[in-house]
């Protein structure tokens, strides 16, 4: 029997991800070998600069997309949120794990909320979109780079460098440390990043073999929804270099997509909010796309890359 090897970064959530996705290969398929080969990605060593600047999440996939490559591994476990929008000539994503909570969350030793925080409170998060929401809502505070993976992050924050940190609340659930979580900020005050709680498999496509094997794991209300948000990101040339927020729900059989681009200053924040039909996903995330476009989103964008 074919032994199926995992590719994956060797941060906490990342083996995390990788043994779920290990399990649930082994509870489907009981006699088929499963091996985790962890590696440490270019995104993982380069740490002292902001993602936007270095050339963004696509750091965290490149290394484990070229085990693939070179058949090194057969599949990579990510978060979905962390995947570009136009995938490499030759791969692809067969399945999407159910969603977990997608929002973000506020985490603090002295304060409760985003609204607790006093004038001036300095907020860490690495995220552009997180960052231009946040300073729609709160434009007193003090906005400071954040890197590293969730244990360092919240060390950071332990050691007195910030007085409230944000990180996917997806991510705290998984790793057993929702205790951490002081509230949730709502998806009204800012948007989640596009595939935001969702976890997918990359495979070569050409592996028709490995397709057939994994396609039970698919959950495809997840897909729905995330197919959705990438289409409205790659239609606005989103990635973490701008601040473009999508977040698509399932509602009685009908796909609703919010989309949202904001300027870094907080003081242009754009969104849209439209139903479509969950047969076309793509679709509906190219029609929220185009009015984003229509209200200015695309000079935004065109902005911040020129700055």
């Amino acid at each position: 029997m074919r032994t199926i090897r995992i590719a994956t970064r060797k941060s906490p959530l990342a083996l995390w991800q990788a043994e779920f996705a290990a399990d649930e290969i082994r509870r489907l398929h009981p006699s088929v070998p499963v091996e985790i080969h962890g590696m440490v990605t270019q995104g993982d060593r380069i740490l002292g600069q902001p993602l936007s600047q270095v050339g963004g999440k696509g750091l965290f996939v490149k290394e484990l997309e070229q085990a693939m490559y070179d058949k090194r591994a057969d599949l990579a476990v990510h978060s979905m949120k962390d995947v570009p929008m136009d995938l490499p000539p030759g791969m692809s994503l067969p399945v999407m794990f159910s969603r977990e909570d997608p929002l973000d969350a506020f985490v603090s030793s002295g304060y409760t909320s985003l609204e607790e925080l006093p004038a001036g409170a300095r907020l860490g998060t690495s995220s552009l979109r997180r960052k231009s929401q946040i300073l729609s809502a709160r434009s007193d505070l003090q906005i400071l780079d954040l890197r590293g993976n969730v244990n360092t992050r919240l060390a950071k924050l332990d050691a007195g460098e910030f007085d409230a940190i944000i990180l996917a609340k997806a991510g705290l659930i998984r790793l057993d440390m929702a205790d951490r979580v002081r509230s949730s900020i709502p998806a009204t005050t800012c948007l989640p990043a596009v595939g935001q709680g969702a976890v997918g498999i990359e495979i070569r496509e050409d592996d028709t073999e490995l397709a057939e094997l994994l396609a039970p794991l698919n959950d495809d209300r997840t897909q729905c929804c995330v197919l959705a948000e990438r289409a409205m990101s790659r239609e606005l040339q989103g990635n973490c270099q701008v601040p473009v927020a999508g977040y698509a729900v399932l509602e009685a059989g009908e796909l609703v997509l919010t989309g949202v681009v904001a300027d870094l200053e907080g003081v242009r924040n754009l969104r849209v909010t439209r139903i479509g039909s969950s047969e076309e996903p793509e679709a509906l995330g190219v029609q929220v796309a185009a009015e984003l476009i229509g209200k200015g989103a695309d000079e935004i964008l065109a902005s911040i890359l020129r700055d």
